[in-house]
């Protein structure tokens, strides 16, 4: 069945609106106290992580919190890990990973070559390590997290800051690389599916997360980047495509209607704010209040931050309880944002205008939000 692209006439005001607030295995460890190195590495440490943290969490900041589902360490790089690339477990970091192509030249040969990939580089540990998971935890569904990026991202994975020369100098060869990462990270892809029994192709939908993407310039981007996300979504679903995009600026906004995107989350991204996507593109779009914010918002910014949000036309706000949000200054804050969430999910859902939603915003806030939230000045 071929992909019906959104009728974007309709598809923001079809979203309605939603708030969601989630936590995740940072917080697990933040609150337990275990080292990120031996969660990433010892199921032990990780089981400890989950069977104490959760209810932890769950003291902490209540009900409306949704709680990390198990699973193995949240590693991206499980598909160049694969293909040769060496995966850093530093103390007290994130996981890391080398590049190993010197040249799209090399990058090419190696991917004509076939992968074993459930033999491949540190898959085998991390399936025997869910499989420890769902020991300990009977009854629950038990994820592996050992994944994959989207093409841009995953070009800058294999290449390093090479890749940024590599798509100016030499687009053709370019192309010819990127044609065949694509097809390597649809092959993993089916390896995943194929562990759980899934079929590679889902006719609900597939998301996508690149953000390296956004380093391509407007000029650029229709023909260095969209045929390799449409390869990418046309190799995993039939439905509804959605991705996340860190870090893209206005100009490049209205790609993702040429894409077909049903949804689109910014995330963290400094040259965007909510005015600034309604007004470049049709796309269901969500608004996320990034966890260092709360450092220096109170509770009433919080809230304003969701009304706005919601008045200049998001489909969505979320947040994402992180280690620095652990602590009783910032669980007001957490609740602030729950209760301004489900006040607009409810003036939307009978009917309200966006626009008298802002009434909701303090005079502070409708001055300030987004005035100097966004460093882009051209938008």
């Amino acid at each position: 069945m071929a992909y019906v692209r959104p009728d974007y006439s309709v598809a923001r005001g079809n979203a309605g609106f939603n708030f969601s607030v989630a936590s995740g295995q940072g917080a697990l460890r933040e609150l337990t106290g275990v080292p990120i190195r031996e969660f990433n590495l010892e199921p032990e440490a990780c089981i400890e992580a989950y069977r104490r943290g959760r209810p932890m969490i769950r003291e902490m900041f209540g009900e409306d919190v949704r709680l990390p589902g198990v699973s193995t360490p949240a590693i991206s790089y499980g598909h160049v890990d694969g293909l040769g690339s060496e995966l850093l477990f530093p103390e007290g970091g994130e996981v890391a990973h080398t590049h190993i192509y010197t040249s799209l030249e090399e990058g090419i040969e190696a991917l004509k070559q076939p992968v074993d990939f459930p033999t491949a580089g540190m898959a085998p540990y991390f399936i025997e390590f869910r499989d420890k998971l769902i020991e300990a935890f009977p009854g629950e569904g038990v994820g592996l997290s050992y994944g994959l990026e989207g093409p841009l991202t995953t070009a800058y994975e294999v290449r390093g800051d090479g890749i940024f020369i590599d798509f100016m100098d030499n687009p053709d060869t370019f192309k010819q690389f990127m044609e065949l990462l694509v097809d390597s990270i649809l092959q993993f892809h089916r390896f995943l599916c194929g562990l759980s029994g899934r079929d590679p192709i889902n006719p609900s939908g597939a998301g996508m997360c690149d953000d390296i993407s956004s380093f391509v310039p407007p000029h650029l981007f229709a023909d260095l980047v969209l045929p390799y996300w449409d390869q990418y979504f046309s190799g995993m679903t039939t439905g509804v495509r959605s991705a996340h995009v860190e870090d893209l600026r206005p100009d490049q906004l209205h790609f993702l209607e040429d894409i077909g995107l049903s949804s689109y989350d910014p995330s963290i991204s400094p040259q965007l704010h909510p005015q600034i996507i309604a007004r470049r593109c049709r796309v269901p779009f969500a608004w996320r209040l990034g966890s260092y914010h709360y450092r220096e918002m109170t509770c009433r910014d919080v809230e304003d931050f969701v009304f706005q949000a919601c008045a200049d036309g998001a489909s969505s706000v979320t947040t994402h309880v992180a280690e620095i949000m652990c602590n009783e200054e910032t669980v007001p804050k957490v609740h602030a944002f729950i209760r301004a969430g489900k006040e607009a999910k409810r003036l939307v859902t009978e009917g309200c205008p966006r626009k008298e939603i802002a009434q909701k915003v303090s005079a502070e806030g409708q001055e300030n939000l987004w005035h100097d939230w966004t460093g882009y000045k051209g938008a």
